[in-house]
């Protein structure tokens, strides 16, 4: 979501694509990934704050896998640096990660740290109109929780796109989910882009997803990688909204409502 049309648009003015969608979405909370923290290439902004600034929602967090850009020279964060950047928090670096925005107030924040994979991946990226292969070393990730004044308990998560290593990670969000002070296990979704295109992985035994949609490539959607994940809610407990392709991100969104 670093603020380019998908598929690329030189002309498109991608701050009115970001809001438009937003407005359209007309979500209570909101999980995204692959957002920046004031770095140059989308503009120097705080792009979780802008999201929060179009929602009109007062509660946002900002946590970061990289200090720096993924483009450029980065390093993992540490010890010194903020874990989890909020409205009533700031960060002396530049970063790059996920974030949430909600409207219901937020009572926590919490974060798990996930090793990204020692070995990367060959993939291919347009170039001059072709494709060509590249071999794309894994960064850390992290999953970010927010437990919300009516109860629930929202994880959203972005994992690696090494296969296998992103099931692992998958695996230690679902533990750390249940060792959070929430009593009511049905009051839990974890949420994100998954990077598994396989649902009976992604739910386990215990876990199901509560919505059933290819969500990437946007524009020619082929899989689904991003899911909703309940350990006590099925499908049938939520609405599933659909929306087409809007033009600003290389996934459809995904979303739910919960009574």
């Amino acid at each position: 979501m670093h603020g380019e049309a998908m598929p690329p648009d030189k002309e498109a003015d991608n701050a009115a694509l970001l809001a438009a969608e937003i407005k359209h979405l007309k979500s209570d909370v909101i999980g995204v990934q692959e957002v920046d923290y004031f770095l140059a290439r989308s503009g120097n902004h705080n792009q979780v704050a802008n999201v929060a600034m179009v929602m009109g929602a007062g509660h946002w967090a900002f946590a970061p896998s990289l200090m720096g850009s993924p483009d450029e020279d980065w390093r993992r964060p540490d010890k010194s640096d903020e874990k989890v950047v909020t409205n009533k928090s700031e960060m002396a670096l530049p970063g790059y990660g996920i974030g949430m925005v909600s409207k219901i107030p937020v009572l926590s924040w919490h974060r798990l740290d996930l090793k990204g994979s020692p070995v990367g991946v060959l993939m291919a990226f347009p170039v001059d109109g072709k494709l060509k292969r590249f071999y794309v070393h894994d960064h850390p990730r992290s999953a970010l929780g927010a437990v919300l004044d009516n109860g629930w308990l929202v994880i959203n998560t972005h994992l690696s796109f090494v296969p296998f290593f992103n099931f692992y990670q998958l695996l230690k969000i679902k533990h750390w989910a249940n060792t959070l002070d929430i009593s009511d296990k049905s009051k839990i979704i974890i949420m994100g882009d998954l990077n598994i295109p396989f649902a009976l992985f992604v739910r386990g035994f215990k876990w199901r997803s509560l919505a059933t949609q290819r969500t990437f490539p946007s524009w020619y959607p082929k899989v689904q990688i991003d899911f909703f994940l309940s350990q006590k809610l099925k499908a049938a407990d939520v609405r599933h909204i659909e929306y087409p392709h809007s033009g600003l991100s290389d996934h459809l969104p995904l979303q739910i409502e919960v009574d």
